[in-house]
């Protein structure tokens, strides 16, 4: 399903005008299968399941960098997307912020891809965000962000399902962590319910009742 959607949305990028890209050469599509194959290949079991790698070096011949170079970002944005959509619904997890860089080797050819994966932790004092549907990001801090119905709420939402002050994200001892706050419909983390304190790991999505709300770290 993840690279289903990834194939989605790279339509979406050829009817924005960057379809000439797509022509010859190494394909976008590649890149992100290769980079869910990498997951299966290089998971490893951890104390809190299995455990991926979450930063990735893509390298490829200076041409194919070339004709990605006009919607770079973008490319970035959705394959990192992948990745986090590919390891949530194998239920893997991550250690660390998943980082997807493109990179021009002078040695390879068009149409060459070589990936170089790792496993690596989070640095202490890491940074959080929640993405809202919309695409608006909210940074977390030191100070707890509400989610509920009510206005005084940092996240206010108008759904009958969402309980006047239903959920909230705060800093914990191992990160941030989303707690229900007693909500009538309960709050979730990639399709399942919270009891208590959830750490949260980057990809992950909370769900408020019809909201997914998105957990990035930088």
């Amino acid at each position: 399903m993840g690279l289903q959607r990834f194939e989605r949305r790279l339509e979406r990028l050829v009817e924005g005008g960057f379809g000439k890209a797509f022509r010859s050469g190494l394909q976008p599509v590649e890149i992100g299968r290769r980079l869910v194959r990498e997951l299966d290949t290089r998971r490893t079991l951890g104390v809190r399941g299995t455990v991926v790698p979450n930063q990735f070096t893509v390298r490829l011949a200076e041409d194919d960098m070339e004709r990605f170079a006009g919607f770079h970002d973008a490319l970035v944005s959705e394959l990192s997307d992948t990745v986090r959509d590919s390891a949530r619904e194998s239920n893997y997890r991550f250690v660390g912020p998943v980082s997807v860089v493109l990179v021009s080797d002078p040695r390879a050819r068009v149409g060459d891809l070589q990936v170089d994966a790792a496993i690596v932790e989070g640095m202490e004092g890491k940074n959080g965000a929640l993405v809202l549907p919309d695409g608006s990001r909210i940074q977390l801090g030191e100070d707890p962000v509400r989610i509920g119905r009510l206005p005084d709420c940092a996240i206010a939402l108008s759904d009958s399902q969402v309980s006047r002050h239903h959920a909230e994200i705060r800093i914990g001892e191992n990160g941030f962590e989303v707690v229900d706050l007693g909500s009538l419909n309960g709050t979730t983390v990639n399709g399942e319910k919270v009891l208590g304190e959830h750490v949260l790991t980057d990809g992950d999505a909370i769900g408020v009742g019809e909201t997914a709300i998105r957990y990035e770290e930088s």
